[in-house]
Parts: C-alpha cells; sequence; structure tokens
C-alpha cells in the first residue's frame, strides 16, 4: 500500500526548532565507529546542522563530509577536545539523552521555547557531570535501548521529518516510490 505524501512534517511542525546540534561524548575511536557514525547520519538525516564530536575523530569526519558531498546539505563534523567548555558556553538549550531522565513529550514544549538547542549523545561512559550541566535529562524510554533512536525521536520532536527531494548542493537524492527504487542524479555531477 502506498501512502501519499502531502508534504513536509517540517513544514506542519509547530514551533519548530531551526538550530539543532549533536554533541557526541565519550566516542571511543578505533572501537565505537559505527555506532558514532549512525549517530552523525542519524542527525545529518533529521536536519541537525552539526556535530561535535568528543573525543575528535577524523576518520567520521571524513566520511560524513563524503555523504555531505553526493547527498548535499550542510551538515558538519567537528572534533573538540573539551566538551564542558562547549556546553559552559552553549548559548541556548542543552538536552541530555539518558534513560533516566525525564519523559521527552513531557519537556519538550519547554525545549522548543529556546534555541539554538544543543542534544548530547553519551558514550559508554556518561561523567556525571554533565547530568547537572545540562538543562534537560530527558529520556525516550526508560530501559536500555540505541542512543541512535533516542536521537531520532527527539529529532523528529524538535523538527519533523524533512520531506523528499535534493537537499542544496546534492549530487544525487531519492525519488519517492511505491514500490521499486529510484535514484536521481545531478546531470553535471563528477
Amino acid at each position: 500500500m502506498a501512502i501519499a505524501s502531502k508534504g513536509s512534517n517540517r513544514k506542519r511542525a509547530t514551533n519548530r526548532v531551526e538550530d539543532v546540534r549533536v554533541l557526541r561524548v565519550g566516542h571511543r575511536p578505533g572501537r565505537d565507529p559505527r555506532l558514532t557514525t549512525h549517530v552523525a547520519l542519524t542527525a545529518r538525516a533529521l536536519g541537525a546542522r552539526r556535530l561535535y564530536l568528543h573525543p575528535a575523530d577524523p576518520a567520521i569526519a571524513e566520511r560524513l563530509a563524503a555523504v555531505r558531498e553526493r547527498w548535499g546539505g550542510e551538515f558538519e563534523v567537528e572534533g573538540i577536545q573539551d566538551y564542558r567548555t562547549l556546553l559552559r558556553t552553549w548559548p541556548g538549550t542543552i538536552v541530555h539523552l539518558t534513560m533516566y531522565g525525564l519523559p521527552l513529550d513531557r519537556v519538550i514544549r519547554r525545549i522548543r521555547r529556546d534555541r539554538p538547542v544543543l542534544v548530547v549523545v553519551g558514550g559508554a561512559k556518561v561523567p556525571s557531570a554533565l547530568y547537572q550541566m545540562a538543562s534537560f535529562n530527558v529520556a525516550v524510554g526508560h530501559e536500555p535501548h540505541s542512543e541512535v533512536a533516542a536521537l531520532a525521536l527527539t529529532l523528529d520532536r524538535l523538527m519533523g521529518v524533512p520531506g523528499p527531494g535534493p537537499r542544496s548542493g546534492a549530487r544525487q537524492w531519492i525519488r519517492p516510490r511505491a514500490h521499486g527504487k529510484s535514484l536521481a542524479e545531478r546531470k553535471d555531477a563528477p
């Protein structure tokens, strides 16, 4: 069964947050590249502007730059040495995703009031100071699950899901189909 799309949820979302960035804390280069890449791809696909990566991992930054070159958009990966400085100087709301936090649906309206929003996704061991530095400690579910899923649901609530079509600068994009696959490519792509 095909589902007709009446446009992007982004256009219909009320109080949509325009500037959302993601901080990945506790990435372990060499051990977490797949999971952190999925965090970055999810952030990019759902409209975040940037991923701050602690500690820096040039290989992930290069992979995401290649994705941006092919699929368009303005998403960047920036390695940082001290995430605490970023948190202390952040001019908006800091949302720390944790299964121990308040339910997302209970606090989403308050989160949308302040902009920009920094969503923090922890790694294997989250420093206890992070709980104190966050504006909101938020749970998408109160059981163990993937931080990628929590990030996706949070970004959906903050920004809506992007509609189909190419992003600015895209060399290729998907044409939605009820059956089969269709990939469009810019004629002047290298």
